[in-house]
């Protein structure tokens, strides 16, 4: 199984995966996310589908064919609704965006009335 180079960038607001797919069209590539947590990018390499004759052979063969596939465990705060991704240029680009952050507990304060007060017991 082939692979393929992946740069992952954290920004403040997303996650941001770009992958290497040289000659790779949309319906070759697939972005799908598994277990509620990870990121699988996976497709297929192909060679020259148009070289039918038998009388060509390769002399060096340095760009890796076949099937691919990664996997990346996604962060807790990952906001999986609203993935987005793009192939443009022989870069695939995934942005995951993130949950914001919850409310920091912060101490809560009350106007407490000062004045008599009786307590009767009834």
């Amino acid at each position: 199984m082939a692979s393929t180079a992946v740069d992952v960038k954290e920004l403040p607001a997303a996650y941001v995966f770009v992958a290497d797919m040289p000659g790779l069209t949309h319906a070759d590539i697939k972005v799908q996310v598994e277990n509620d947590n990870v990121l699988k990018i996976s497709g297929e390499r192909k060679r020259d589908e148009f070289v039918t004759d038998t009388e060509i052979k390769y002399v060096r063969v340095e760009r890796s064919a076949g099937k691919f596939m990664r996997k990346f465990n996604l962060p807790a705060n990952a906001n999986l609704d609203n993935i987005t991704a793009a192939c443009q240029d022989g870069l695939l680009t995934i942005i995951v965006p993130k949950h914001p952050p919850p409310d920091v507990n912060r101490p809560r304060t009350f106007d407490v009335p000062v004045g008599s007060a009786s307590l009767s017991n009834q």
